[in-house]
């Protein structure tokens, strides 16, 4: 990081720090002494530790040096007008602009709580917060979120599939936002999530969001994410899912917008025979860079973990993934499989891999591995032998190499969504 580089990073992260005292008093919850405490505690860890920089080993690959120089520093997120909604796909919709629930475009379940964040703050001292503040960007949210999901499925219910949608709006400045959310199901209990992102194409923004996530013992969350934030718009996200005994945590992720977006995700495996399955695609073009970095906590026995990760890349573009399993002395037969392949489609782009394992059991079957490669010219022959135009042929292998990642999705509404927002995605590209 050049000098230049930090000076303007070490401006953004006091900007937020000027917007933090300057708020704190109006955001909401701000006669909670909890609260207050909380956000005042993770200001002075931000003021500290500032925007994560690449001489951290986890941001080894990933530069904000972009987002500094974006200067996010005005002095309220305001709503603006928001760009035009895709229609519903699921029964229920929650969406959110820049940041905020918007009640009068949402519908909402009423056979269990669900709703704003900002409504339900004074039942959430005993959740909010336990995600560890030592991350700069939860940190930031942690002092800064305005709002969010907060959704608590009883024992035993079915929750159906929620839609949410998260819009930036059509914003005549750089704006941040940084909406928190808080999900959490009973034991038994079972839900399907699908998140989009979306933004305007060429607004500078900042999409901040945390989710804190509880998986009941028994309890199973499908949580699909599509990101399509706009071209000019960055996303930073963190997701931490605590998953008791007998429960699962499904994650789908697929990136494909955004000129710089950093998915990170924590789970731990906190009971016998938990599991979490985290897969995605990562769609990167000329002048993206996308990065997932996960962790996953094996600190219970009897577990299984599963992450398949595809990356393709055109233009002059970047791919990251970094991938770590951690399996404590405790957690005994443990099973643990780690796979991230990218596929490259010009000279110009680059992927960074980084699988590890830190094993501390002596019974566990835990895999990892990583490949990158470029399209198969023989099987590129073979199509364009039977009359298929180039451009065609090569949107079909790609297509053929994200089927691995996208086949854990079974849910019809999720796997509509995933094919719109990937078609066309190569011919796009190639234009």
């Amino acid at each position: 990081m050049n000098a230049q580089t930090s000076s303007a990073a070490s401006s953004t992260a006091g900007a937020f720090l000027a917007r933090f005292e300057g708020l704190r008093e109006h955001l909401p919850g701000g006669r909670l002494p909890w609260l207050a405490k909380l956000r005042a505690e993770a200001a002075a860890f931000f003021a500290a530790a500032g925007l994560p920089n690449r001489r951290i080993e986890a941001w080894r690959y990933t530069d904000l040096a972009p987002i500094a120089q974006a200067g996010f520093s005005e002095a309220l997120t305001l709503a603006a007008e928001a760009p035009a909604l895709p229609p519903m796909r699921a029964p229920y919709r929650a969406v959110f602009v820049d940041g905020r629930f918007a009640e009068n475009l949402s519908v909402m379940p009423e056979a269990y709580p669900c709703g704003s964040l900002a409504a339900g703050l004074d039942g959430t001292e005993s959740r909010l917060g336990a995600l560890a503040e030592d991350l700069p960007l939860v940190a930031l949210n942690t002092m800064l979120f305005e709002d969010g999901l907060l959704l608590d499925l009883p024992a035993g219910a079915e929750g159906g599939v929620i839609e949410m949608l998260s819009v930036a709006s059509h914003a005549s400045r750089p704006i941040a936002f940084h909406p928190r959310h808080l999900i959490r199901l009973g034991d038994g209990a079972s839900l399907t999530l699908i998140e989009t992102s979306l933004g305007p194409a060429e607004a500078t923004y900042l999409h901040n969001p945390v989710f804190e996530i509880a998986v009941g013992a028994g309890a199973t969350l499908s949580h699909v994410r599509i990101q399509r934030e706009g071209r000019a718009g960055f996303q930073l996200s963190t997701v931490h899912a605590a998953v008791q005994a007998g429960g699962t945590y499904d994650n789908f992720t697929l990136n494909a917008g955004a000129r710089l977006v950093r998915n990170e995700i924590h789970a731990s495996l906190l009971g016998p025979k938990a599991a979490c399955h985290m897969n995605g695609a990562q769609l990167a073009g000329d002048g993206q860079h996308a990065d997932t970095t996960t962790f996953l906590d094996h600190a219970a026995p009897d577990c299984a973990s599963r992450q398949t990760y595809k990356t393709v890349l055109a233009g002059k573009s970047r791919g990251v993934f970094q991938g770590k399993i951690l399996v404590r002395q405790a957690a005994q037969r443990t099973d643990g499989y780690q796979m991230n392949q990218a596929l490259l489609l010009s000279e110009e782009a680059e992927i960074d891999a980084k699988p590890q394992l830190e094993i501390y059991a002596d019974d566990v079957k835990c895999s990892h591995g990583a490949t990158v490669g470029a399209l198969d010219e023989a099987q590129l022959f073979y199509l364009r032998a039977r009359g298929i135009p180039a451009e065609q042929a090569r949107a079909m292998l790609v297509q053929a190499f994200l089927v691995e990642a996208v086949e854990g999705v079974t849910d019809p509404i999720a796997q509509a969504a995933l094919a719109e927002a990937t078609e066309g995605w190569w011919e796009r590209e190639a234009a």
